[in-house]
């Protein structure tokens, strides 16, 4: 059956799903939540947790991304970020996060025009390095062949190239594009890259030798690429086609795995839960760890896309102060609405339909349920 509607004679566009529109089932088993297990591997590298933090200056600095590595979760620098072009940025965080609205993509503009000082991006990822946790940072498909030996020469364990949507096939007449395939097969650090949001583009980077693949498109909470570009991808369906493309890989490549990871839309732990149910490994987040007290963000919320020169595709929001990193982490939650105990959330959904580990979940049935919580 066919999931294609005819929007009119001469355009026809696939029915899509967000994690609002689809429930888990429960099973005819259920489990005790402590004998869940919620680790994962990607290469060498185990995390007790499946948690990534979005490299995005409101979520991530040096300390927290030491304090969610030590938590069980990779922390994952954003290497064009305010902490790699100020030695101490810390007084442009707090005028971003007083910034008046109608003044705040403007000055951001201003702020973020600052160059890119290399020895920045070494003294901050060798301060991870130090705390003796995993250490990840990201570039911009951009940046990433003017600095990429800086990032590997400083000690990186884990290097991500993330975009607002990154292909294996970029078409440029003006400059010679990066060869991923090229570029991941002469790296001795797996890479992460993204995002994708169709089967087709995310098989592709699974064949340039990616050891992870970023889902997501314009999606996150810090985003306007739907109302600036025109351009979105509902999370649900997005996960669950590039879970595909990586069964299918697999089988052609010979039984080579490639991680899954929902980066976008996972704001509160429900979505959490079902983005693991539609495929994914793992979750990047960006909201959900800029609510906690230590964020850089002090409440506020903004990704790079905010403060493009030429065409800022997000802007700076408001999420709050939910709690501590370890209480959005692991509770105790004393607010009902996901933002509190998102490991715990997990933990508790699989138990409920009786499910042991993160691959098994993979496997739980979920409905289209269509509604918006109030």
């Amino acid at each position: 059956m066919s999931n294609e509607i005819e929007i009119g004679r001469g355009k026809r566009g696939r029915r899509a799903y967000s994690f609002d529109d689809i429930a888990v089932v429960p099973s005819r088993r259920t489990r005790d939540p402590e004998e869940v297990s919620v680790g994962w591997q990607i290469d060498a590298y185990h995390f007790d947790l499946p948690v990534l933090s979005a490299p995005m200056d409101s979520v991530v600095s040096p300390d927290t991304a030491v304090a969610l590595g030590r938590a069980g979760g990779l922390g994952v620098l954003d290497l064009e970020g305010l902490w790699t072009r100020y030695e101490d940025p810390t007084p442009l965080l707090a005028e971003i996060a007083a910034l008046d609205p109608a003044r705040a993509t403007a000055r951001m503009q201003e702020i973020y025009a600052a160059p890119i000082q290399p020895e920045l991006i070494t003294a901050r990822l060798q301060q991870v390095r130090a705390a003796g946790v995993t250490v990840a940072g990201a570039l911009s498909p951009q940046r990433t062949q003017e600095l990429w030996r800086t990032v590997v020469d400083a000690g990186v364990d884990l290097f991500v190239i993330r975009g607002t949507t990154v292909s294996a096939e970029h078409v440029s007449g003006r400059a010679e594009p990066l060869n991923l395939k090229r570029f991941i097969y002469e790296l001795d650090v797996p890479v992460i890259v993204g995002g994708a949001s169709t089967y087709t583009a995310a098989l592709h980077l699974m064949r340039t030798g990616a050891a992870g693949v970023l889902v997501g498109f314009g999606g996150g909470a810090a985003h306007t690429t739907r109302t600036s570009l025109g351009i979105h991808a509902p999370m649900a369906t997005a996960v669950a086609d590039v879970a595909a493309a990586r069964r299918d890989y697999l089988d052609e490549s010979g039984g080579r795995y490639v991680h899954v990871i929902a980066d976008g839309g996972v704001g509160r732990s429900g979505d959490m839960v079902k983005a693991v149910a539609c495929g994914a490994d793992a979750v990047m987040l960006g909201a959900a760890l800029a609510r906690a007290a230590e964020a850089p963000g002090r409440g506020w919320h903004w990704g790079p896309e905010a403060h493009h020169p030429q065409l800022p595709r997000g802007e700076r929001v408001e999420v709050g102060t939910a709690g501590t990193l370890d209480q959005i982490l692991f509770g105790p939650g004393h607010t009902a609405d996901g933002t509190l105990n998102l490991v715990g959330a997990l933990r508790r959904a699989m138990a409920t339909t009786g499910y042991s580990d993160l691959k098994e979940f993979q496997r739980v049935e979920v409905v289209v349920s269509p509604y918006q919580p109030q």
